[in-house]
């Protein structure tokens, strides 16, 4: 009887040494008696000596070690696979057929080295056999390699030392490109102009391997990423494989992304070591090319490390990806709890404000590249300029989100809102609407605050409806509002400056110099000093075509109040004797088209008076 017999074991123990004795049973010689005992990781197989030591090189150096003591009983520690793939291989070493497949062949090809069943034993020994099928069948199969990837994940790192992990991640991204050049063809297609282009509206049909590689565990997972980036796998669909896998690997945290929850001291301690490594491989395997992932997939991301603490290294890499294309980002992405004591902000500002450095940062390096040309360029619409005005909207709508928390700093909101250039903003109107909910949520802001709060807004930047607003606005500081009431008097003057002299060419260029004006406040200060030097020459001009205009109409005017004073008794008696001319039925009557009257019918008029007084008499 043997030592397992006389020690009791654990129940899934016994069972499993009943099975696997049952099953031997019903392949072994049962007219010859076993001669050994195999113990395998709780499994005992009685076996015969002479079908293991003619296969199993391990086996028939226990057996030569022994040789005097007759042994009879073998134990085989961390056997790869465990007793059901042990079964297999004594069945091979019987002779009894059995299939190989995808979902044995790892444990085999393991197990086989283990065992030491190589062609040094045996011709077309185990090893060789599994060897054979791998190189011939598994690799010729996307499926069946990511199957093979699976069972390897309790084998390493033997599976790794035999090569067959590199061999099937190989095979993996081989077939993944291949299939994207066959896709490709396939999308190929003549244009109007006779040009051959691809189709990018047709749906790409070789990415069906994304769902398939959702399966692997995360490290093998990046092994397979990696070898397909070297391959020339389209970045957009390796992004399209990190965010399906993220969904399925993290869909459990997705309830603590909720910026509401309320237990946010102990999300780190409570997360698991697997979330974060998920989430640092999937940042690490993000393509570099912009645009590869949506913004949104980033944000998510960031929310991620930021609540699992990831390492510092993964959130700035993914806040500089974000701030590479900060202007197609939306509000809510900007808006990230914080995940911190409960005494903190509602949001991360902090976050966002490393993020919004490095889109300034960015800004200006590109503007450092930019040809020497753009000194000269006179158009303010370049694509920088375009990202940095959105950029600049977003980031008033965040202040304005922001503003209501009783926990954000004076000094955090105005790092915030001073972040962009002062030529971000053309019109003012949304950080005066930020400032203006930031002053209503603290009303116990000093003076002194107050006025190094308003200090930020450029009232001659504000619409007329806000100016109306803010020139009513009890909350802002006493300064501001007379700077309000000043500039909305200016504008008020060019109204009304506009309402005289050319109608026809006046509100022309009138309306060119505002709109200057704005696209001068949109520009960088390098193309803006160009574009300023025109416009003063311009203003200099208009200037003294208004002087020439104002002498023009003082002189006018004189002549007006010498007419009037001349001409207000003819006008007195031109107007009666139009009504008496109006009556009579012959002579001429006034003009119908004309305001005044002519001087023949003025002399017609009078003879008619003095005959209708002669005949009176």
């Amino acid at each position: 009887m043997d030592n397992k017999h006389q020690h009791p074991q654990p129940q899934p123990q016994l069972s499993l040494a009943k099975s696997s004795r049952q099953r031997c049973n019903e392949w072994i010689f049962r007219d010859v008696p076993s001669d050994i005992t195999i113990d395998v990781n709780g499994g005992t197989f009685a076996l015969h000596k002479f079908p293991l030591v003619s296969r199993s090189g391990r086996i028939r150096k226990l057996v030569a070690e022994h040789r005097d003591s007759d042994i009879s009983r073998i134990e085989l520690l961390n056997l790869p696979g465990g007793a059901e793939t042990f079964e297999l291989a004594a069945k091979f070493c019987y002779g009894i057929n059995f299939e190989i497949t995808s979902a044995n062949v790892a444990q085999l090809c393991c197990v086989s080295d283990y065992l030491e069943m190589t062609e040094d034993f045996s011709k077309d020994n185990l090893g060789s056999r599994a060897e054979e099928y791998i190189d011939c069948i598994v690799c010729k199969n996307l499926e069946m390699c990511v199957e093979v990837l699976q069972q390897c994940e309790s084998l390493l790192p033997l599976a790794d030392e035999l090569k067959i992990v590199s061999r099937c991640i190989d095979a993996v991204a081989s077939k993944a490109c291949a299939e994207q050049i066959a896709s490709s063809f396939s999308r190929l297609e003549y244009s109007s102009s006779g040009r051959l282009h691809v189709n990018r509206h047709t749906k790409c049909e070789g990415d069906w391997w994304i769902e398939d590689l959702s399966v692997l565990r995360f490290d093998l997972y990046q092994r397979v990423m990696t070898a397909m980036k070297c391959r020339g796998v389209r970045p957009e669909s390796i992004g399209a494989s990190l965010m399906n896998y993220a969904q399925k690997e993290l869909t459990k945290k997705s309830s603590l992304w909720n910026p509401t929850t309320q237990a946010k001291v102990d999300l780190v301690s409570v997360s698991s070591g697997h979330e974060r490594q998920v989430v640092e491989t999937i940042i690490g395997l993000l393509p570099v090319e912009k645009l590869a992932v949506p913004i949104n997939f980033l944000f998510g991301l960031l929310r991620s490390a930021v609540m699992l603490d990831c390492t510092v290294a993964c959130r700035l890499d993914l806040e500089r990806r974000i701030a590479s294309q900060l202007d197609i980002a939306a509000l809510d992405d900007l808006l990230i709890p914080s995940f911190r004591h409960a005494g903190d902000t509602l949001f991360d500002v902090d976050t966002v404000h490393r993020i919004l450095v490095n889109f300034a940062q960015q800004d200006d390096s590109e503007d450092e590249m930019d040809d020497a040309s753009v000194f000269e360029s006179d158009s303010p619409h370049s694509p920088s300029q375009t990202a940095l005005l959105k950029v600049a909207k977003l980031v008033d709508n965040y202040l304005a989100e922001i503003a209501p928390d009783a926990n954000l700093k004076l000094a955090k909101f105005m790092v915030i809102a001073e972040t962009l250039p002062s030529h971000a903003r053309t019109v003012h109107d949304g950080l005066y609407r930020a400032i203006d909910i930031y002053l209503k949520a603290h009303q116990n802001l000093s003076d002194s605050d107050k006025k190094r709060l308003c200090k930020m807004i450029d009232f001659q930047k504000l619409s007329q409806e806000a100016g109306a607003h803010a020139a009513q606005n009890e909350r802002l500081p006493l300064q501001s509002i007379v700077q309000v009431l000043y500039f909305e008097q200016l504008r008020l003057r060019n109204a009304l400056s506009c309402s005289y002299g050319d109608e026809e060419h006046k509100p022309v260029h009138q309306s060119w110099r505002i709109s200057s004006g704005a696209l001068s406040a949109a520009m960088s200060p390098r193309d803006n000093y160009a574009s300023l030097r025109r416009e003063n020459r311009e203003l200099k001009l208009e200037l003294a075509r208004l002087r020439m205009r104002l002498n023009d109409l003082e002189k006018e005017h004189v002549c007006m109040k010498r007419d009037m004073v001349k001409s207000h008794s003819r006008k007195f008696m031109s107007s009666f004797s139009r009504k008496i001319g109006k009556l009579s039925f012959f002579g001429h009557s006034s003009s119908r088209g004309s305001s005044s009257p002519s001087k023949n019918s003025y002399r017609t008029d009078s003879k008619v008076i003095e005959r209708t007084c002669a005949s009176t008499d």
